[in-house]
């Protein structure tokens, strides 16, 4: 699998977002997003339908701040926010400044709060990401909004007279993440519990003030959002719709956020550019093409085009590499995915390595086996410490037979060292035969 560095640059919002538009081959995107497969659950399909053919409509998701960045599933919802925007409708981007201060239920053990400055952070890190997504111009420019607005000045006794009293515990305790919570050993607290009805509030409270008739969210999450539809549908006597997006799992089953330990996250500082790239280069043959559909915006002409690579010719893993190269220039900018690409080349002695600033090298070393190490260390226990050999005779044997290289010159003695050979003064690539390498620093 070829090896992709990139450096951290990012191409301007309106750079990207010029550049992006619906497929003009659907009939409406409603028949868009259930074929690129966005709807894995909604309210009423034809109501859907028919209100998204309409006029303008105002739509919203949530994000909460239960951690510093969003993540891949998060992107879904953008995507979905953004191709609604392109056809006309009107975004609302939520922050959860109160519910971040809650935590939706996890199916397994109560959340750990997080403090009222932490939630506050991370509400300002969120909006900075979510804001890169949508256009902020035109009739139908996104607008962000935070539910601390609304909730923090209500009283207790306010909430469970004007909100509460919509809500029955029976329909509550049928919820799959309350129900998950009753039947585990740790049981569920009255503040989580209450989460429902708190994310209920905020689409009446948009409903009320924006007119707001619709939300997106992951279908995890969807006795959350059927909370609010019914809340309005008690509170103000009308219908609403929902739309729940489809967890993002490998045709195994795996899945991929913060509960696994595996998320892919949108902030540079956490997954790196080139980590990111490499995580859709690495992409199965049995997801490619839904991820095609689900990330990108290219047209269904040209994802079928790539189905039948896939099909006929996966050995040129063709794509994997459209997938890698649209989705990476989504999220991180056009250069840093042309940086990725010529930085690929020179890991694997097609470019110079030496013109590779620190920091694109520290990212794609991380990613590799790697060693922290002296300057004098040999090449033989470097080998060794990476695992490229399994012991030094080994080692020795592979530098004997020409098949040992260090920033892309072969080692003529088993016995060099790192010094003079640095990159950037404190790096060095160590690669075995053609397509093993390895990430050395010194310390």
């Amino acid at each position: 699998m070829p090896l992709v560095v990139c450096c951290v640059v990012s191409t301007p919002a309106s750079d990207v977002l010029s550049r992006q538009q619906n497929d003009p081959s659907f009939a409406d995107v409603w028949e868009e997003i259930v074929w690129r497969g966005y709807v894995h659950v909604s309210t009423d399909a034809e109501a859907l339908r028919t209100l998204l053919a309409g006029p303008p409509v105002t739509y919203y998701c949530g994000f909460d701040p239960t951690a510093p960045s969003l993540h891949l599933g998060n992107l879904v919802q953008l995507l979905l926010l953004r191709r609604l925007q392109l056809a006309g409708h009107k975004p609302l981007g939520l922050v959860g400044g109160s519910t971040g201060l809650i935590g939706d239920p996890k199916p397994t053990a109560e959340r750990t709060l997080n403090t009222r400055e932490t939630v506050a952070e991370w509400v300002s890190y969120l909006r900075g990401q979510i804001e890169k997504f949508l256009s902020f111009e035109g009739d139908n420019a996104a607008r962000i909004v935070n539910n601390l607005d609304w909730t923090a000045p209500m009283s207790a006794i306010d909430f469970l007279r004007e909100v509460g009293k919509h809500f029955r515990v029976g329909t509550m305790l049928k919820k799959d993440a309350v129900s998950a919570r009753l039947n585990s050993e740790h049981g569920i607290s009255y503040t989580e519990f209450s989460y429902q009805i708190l994310q209920g509030m905020d689409f009446l409270e948009l409903y009320r003030n924006y007119d707001c008739v619709l939300q997106t969210g992951g279908s995890d999450q969807w006795g959350n959002l059927t909370s609010g539809t019914d809340l309005i549908h008690r509170a103000e006597g009308v219908s609403v719709q929902a739309i729940g997006t489809p967890l993002i799992t490998n045709s195994d089953g795996t899945k991929f956020g913060k509960s696994e330990g595996n998320a892919v996250w949108l902030d540079p500082a956490m997954t790196s550019p080139y980590a990111m790239y490499q995580f859709w280069l690495n992409t199965d043959d049995a997801d490619v093409i839904d991820r095609l559909k689900i990330f990108t915006f290219l047209p269904r002409t040209e994802i079928e085009r790539l189905a039948e690579a896939v099909a006929t010719e996966p050995f040129r893993r063709e794509a994997q590499r459209a997938l890698a190269w649209e989705a990476t220039a989504l999220v991180h900018g056009v250069p840093a995915t042309e940086a990725a690409i010529a930085a690929s080349q020179a890991l694997f002695g097609q470019g110079d390595l030496s013109a590779l600033d620190a920091d694109t090298l520290s990212a794609a070393l991380r990613e590799l086996p790697n060693a922290t190490v002296p300057s004098d260390t040999t090449v033989a226990d470097l080998l060794v410490s990476t695992g490229l050999t399994p012991s030094l005779s080994a080692a020795r044997r592979a530098v004997s037979e020409g098949g040992v290289y260090l920033n892309n010159e072969k080692v003529a003695s088993a016995e060099a060292t790192l010094e003079g050979a640095l990159l950037a003064d404190r790096f060095a690539v160590l690669r075995r035969g053609k397509k093993t390498l390895a990430g050395i620093f010194v310390e």
